[in-house]
């Protein structure tokens, strides 16, 4: 089977929350916040892609913007679906999507023990930007921050 990403409807909000809830590290976001996905009154707003494969979301990425920056929020991947590619297809995804937007720059932060989304992040092109100590509580731990820039990197 070929796997699809596209954007995503509110009908997939069951299928994202089922995911995140299975992804302790990911953001645990409210009811209403998956549906303010589709509500968004700003230019860009919300971009939420979810890959899927046989009609079976295998994954989500979800970004804001606001301009040029935009926000990575969020990325899962279901754990048997994990070290396909599916990530890395995701974030390709959001990065062409970012592109046509005219965004400037993509931001996230990431818990700094999360080594495969860091991974993740740095093979697509993201570089160290910060750290925010004691991002996250439950355990209490720092923020990796990365950005991607369309433009050159500063050094």
């Amino acid at each position: 089977m070929m796997m699809l990403v596209r954007a995503a409807k509110a009908s997939d909000i069951p299928a994202m929350k089922k995911l995140v809830l299975e992804s302790p590290r990911a953001a645990q976001w409210s009811d209403d916040a998956y549906q303010s996905f589709f509500k968004s009154s700003r230019p860009v707003g919300r971009q939420v892609l979810v890959a899927e494969e046989s009609g079976v979301v295998l994954g989500f990425i979800a970004a804001s913007g606001i301009d040029s920056e935009w926000e990575l929020e969020n990325a899962v991947v279901a754990g048997e679906s994990r070290q396909k590619g599916i990530g890395k297809q995701l974030v390709g995804e959001l990065l062409k999507l970012a592109h046509e937007h005219h965004a400037s720059a993509i931001h996230l932060e990431v818990r700094e023990s999360n080594q495969p989304a860091r991974g993740l992040y740095e093979s697509c092109g993201f570089h160290k930007s910060g750290r925010r100590k004691a991002y996250y509580a439950g355990p209490r731990e720092d923020a990796i921050l990365y950005c991607f820039s369309f433009s050159s990197p500063e050094k």
